[in-house]
């Protein structure tokens, strides 16, 4: 079995890579389903201030690799099925969780767009829309906050997302013919 974690800035596109996986097969297990269980759970307005307040609040109870940590047994029970994408790789620790314990069925997948493509895709989303200012703060907490550069580094594949969702699901097709 595989688990191939998609990785990349907010509103890179990796949600729609995730979703090409699922239709072929995949199930899909999204990192960020903790965090709006955990603001649910509290009782917090959603939006980009409390799922912040909590990624870090779970980074700290949990360390850098929570979010993987919290996964695993989804991951896991996923596993017995299907191959798994997951859905939003952040920190150089979750990757390395989940290198050591899947090791070569483990694939990373970056997905990069450049900050005015994001951000103006972030402001133009249905769901959990950003304004250009969040989302500028929301990258800078990332790189600085998360280690999630390391994961885009080491990842196995690059999807430039700079063109149109066609495109998007073309090349992430042709990642995944790569890997069967």
């Amino acid at each position: 079995m595989k688990v191939v974690a998609i990785v990349g800035m907010a509103g890179a596109g990796k949600s729609e890579v995730a979703r090409v996986f699922e239709k072929n097969g995949f199930k899909k297990v999204r990192f960020g389903d903790i965090t709006e269980e955990e603001i649910e759970d509290r009782g917090l307005e959603p939006g980009e201030k409390n799922e912040r307040y909590i990624r870090e609040q779970l980074r700290k109870e949990h360390g850098m690799a929570a979010y993987a940590k919290l996964n695993l047994p989804r991951i896991e029970t996923s596993l017995k099925s299907s191959d798994v994408v997951v859905d939003g790789l952040y920190s150089w620790e979750e990757y390395t969780l989940l290198k050591e314990c899947y090791g070569e069925g483990f694939t990373t997948v970056a997905v990069w767009a450049s900050p005015a493509t994001r951000h103006g895709r972030l402001g133009n989303r249905a769901e959990r829309p950003l304004t250009v200012e969040e989302a500028a703060s929301r990258d800078k907490a990332e790189i600085e906050n998360t280690n999630k550069g390391g994961p885009i580094a080491m990842a196995d594949f690059t999807i430039v997302n700079e063109s149109s969702l066609e495109e998007l699901e073309r090349e992430a097709e042709r990642v995944l013919a790569t890997l069967e």
